[in-house]
Formats: C-alpha cells, structure tokens, sequence
C-alpha cells in the first residue's frame, strides 16, 4: 500500500463508467477483503503543514478499489452487499481531516472558511484524538464513505448531460457546481488502450452520491451493514473506498471525516430482478449497523431558514443545517477552541444531524447534536460561564 495509486499491485480506478474492467468475478455468498488507500492516494502526510491539504489534486479523486464481480448479476437485480468487518491498515494507524481551501474544493462552510487547515488523528483501539485540537477523545464509526455498483452507459450519459445542464447556469463559480468528466488524473483500473483512453475521457468524477450509491458518506454504514445496491451492468461491478474512522453527520468540512487508508470484509449475494420487485430503481437502500458509540448526552444546536445576512428563505434545511453548524461554532469557541477546530470537531466526531421539522412555513428546523462526552471538560453551559482556554490550533497552510 506504500506505492502510488498509478503502481498498485490490482490496478485502482478512480472514475464511474460501465466498461472499467472487474479485478475479479465471484460468485453469490463470497466473502472477500479489499484493502483501500486514503480518497487522495496518499497525497496527505502525517505532519503539521496544511499546504497539501491546499495543494491536492482533486482530478485524481476518490482512489476505488475493485470493481468486483458477481457471477449471474443482470441488470434489474439487487446486488446484496455486508460489510462483515472494516479496519485501519496495521502500518497506517492515523488519518486527517481537512479543511479545503475556497478555489480547490472549497466546503460546507467555505464562506466562513476559506483557507486550507489540517488536523491528524492518531488511532487507540475504538478512539481517535488529535494533537491539533487538544481534550477531545471519541470512538469511531469506522465507515466506506464511498461504494456503489458500475452504471450503465445511458446512466452514465444521463449524469454528464445533467450536471453539464447545472454548471453552465453559473459557469464561473467557485468552487464550481459540479465537477465534470476530466481525462486529467484519471485511471482506468485494468483497462488499457483505446477502452482506458475513452474510460478517462468520459467517467464520471466520484464526487458526488448517484443512483449507484457512490459518494454516500452515511457514517452509520459499518460493520454489521447491509445495502442493496441497483445492477445497472452485468457482473454488477461493486467499487469501494474513501473509508473513515469516524464522521459527523454532513461531513461538513468536504473532507471532513477522519479519512484513512484501511481494509473492508465484504460478503455479496444477489436478489434477482429486484430492482422492480422492491422499487429501488433510483437510488440503494440500506440496513444499518446496530454498532454505534455508545454517548448518551448531548448539546443539541439549532438552525432556521435564514441566512447570515437574515435573508428569510422558504423551508431551505441547507440554510438552516449551515446555520445550525454556524451556532455550534461560536458555542466551541467561548471554551478557547478557533473557528478551524470547531469545524473540524463537527465535521469528524459522531455528530447527529436531523431534519426536526419541515413543514412549518417559512423556517426548517435543522438540529445538531454534539455529544458532551467526548470533551474531557464540562462543556454544558452553568451560571458561572465558560472556562476559556488556549487550546492550540489545527495545521495551517503557508501562504
């Protein structure tokens, strides 16, 4: 796993397109390992510099490790997927989160933090801590932010021409609205000649989740999972990576879980035609995991439909799940941590986040629930105020 995403050993891939070729074929009821570098192929390093955070070539990402195969998958059916297990590299016991500077990625939060910062995580069993956001220990939910099956080639057409659609009302922004098909930083997996050139030239990038599941980050999906992915090609052709030791829901900071490089144990079975049977035709289902940390106490934050400006919008939970994130930063920050650490906590730590009503006209109502006990202090709020304290600051990149 110490070798470049270009030079492992099972060639990677790292765009969505039916004809990427299957590493292997297995049959319904295999169980098998896939072993995962980090989303960015190991361009993040284990220090207290921000600035490859700042400068991450986003073309070449998410890094997929498959696809994988099932014997007698058709279009139409439901490929079953477990996670049985899913661990850290035993070389690799650490992982980061990042904030992304505005022009490369930018993130939830990009307005209120537009520049690169890092935090590293070290790896205790079930725990995580950071030495760049100090008094702050929690257990994960180790989690593939990203897995999902091959689509088809008018899947495939359907997503370029949409996105496409979307980017030209506001070709200029940034970070842009979507990222589109880029031959710059792409592989193919085994796919060589003319088949990788087209693959490169016409995959869809890995941002975002689709109908193949993909890009998910639902942080609850880990061992003792099931999700029952569409088939849109034959063999199904399952890919996974991007796996997190833990995350908040949103995963707000765009690389906001503890990102890691690390192994998933995965069993397949099949449901045949049951796409149509279940009515999955758009998008996967999941059971998840009755594992989770086990915190009992929380400082629930609220947001409404109104923006930073108190621009009132009509029942808009994206407004109001920013501005709920906004109201717990400033609560983190009378206890001494910056703005950077506050985001990071959110972004990382098992953070609940709930739409709590969405129907009252014209304000949803978004909550996030911080867990209190993964703060050695008392963060509850008393009559004798907070204790503020210089609790450091996360890497930052140089200018």
């Amino acid at each position: 796993m110490n070798n470049s995403p270009k030079d492992q050993p099972v060639p990677l891939h790292n765009r969505w397109h039916p004809d990427v070729p299957a590493v292997k074929v297995v049959d319904p009821g295999a169980v098998f390992r896939i072993e995962c570098l980090d989303w960015t192929g190991g361009q993040i390093k284990n220090d207290n510099s921000a600035n490859d955070v700042r400068d991450v070539d986003l073309t070449q990402v998410h890094y997929l490790s498959g696809p994988v195969a099932v014997r007698g998958a058709e279009p139409g059916d439901l490929l079953v997927v477990d996670i049985l297990d899913i661990g850290a590299l035993q070389a690799s016991p650490w992982g980061f989160t990042g904030i992304f500077d505005r022009k490369n990625g930018g993130g939830f939060l990009t307005d209120h933090f537009p520049n690169a910062g890092k935090a590293i995580w070290e790896f205790e069993g079930i725990y995580a801590q950071s030495r760049h956001i100090p008094n702050v220990r929690f257990a994960g939910i180790i989690h593939s932010g990203l897995i999902g099956t091959a689509p088809s080639r008018k899947l495939l057409d359907e997503w370029t021409k949409r996105e496409k659609a979307l980017v030209r009302t506001d070709p200029k922004r940034v970070p842009p609205l979507a990222t589109l098909p880029e031959k710059k930083g792409a592989l193919a997996g085994m796919a060589t000649g003319a088949k990788a050139e087209k693959i490169m030239k016409e995959g869809a990038r890995t941002v975002p989740g689709r109908e193949n599941g993909g890009n998910c980050d639902i942080k609850n999906l880990t061992r003792g999972s099931r999700g029952y992915f569409p088939v849109f090609v034959k063999g199904g052709n399952l890919s996974m990576g991007d796996i997190h030791f833990s995350q908040g829901d949103g995963e707000i900071s765009f690389c906001g879980g503890i990102e890691m490089a690390g192994w998933i144990d995965i069993k397949v079975n099949l449901i045949k035609g049951g796409m149509k049977k279940y009515g999955v035709t758009t998008n996967p289902i999941f059971e998840t995991s009755p594992l989770e940390p086990n915190y009992s106490k929380y400082l629930t934050f609220e947001g409404i439909s109104v923006d930073e400006k108190g621009k009132q919008h009509y029942l808009d939970p994206y407004v109001s799940y920013k501005r709920a994130c906004l109201n717990a930063i400033e609560y983190l920050k009378k206890f001494g941590y910056t703005g950077e650490q506050a985001y990071m906590i959110l972004s990382t730590a098992p953070v609940e986040g709930r739409i709590s009503g969405i129907v009252d006209i014209p304000n949803s109502v978004t909550t996030v629930y911080v867990p209190t006990e993964i703060f050695d202090f008392d963060l509850t709020p008393n009559s004798k105020g907070p204790v503020k304290k210089n609790r450091k600051q996360i890497a930052l990149c140089t200018k």
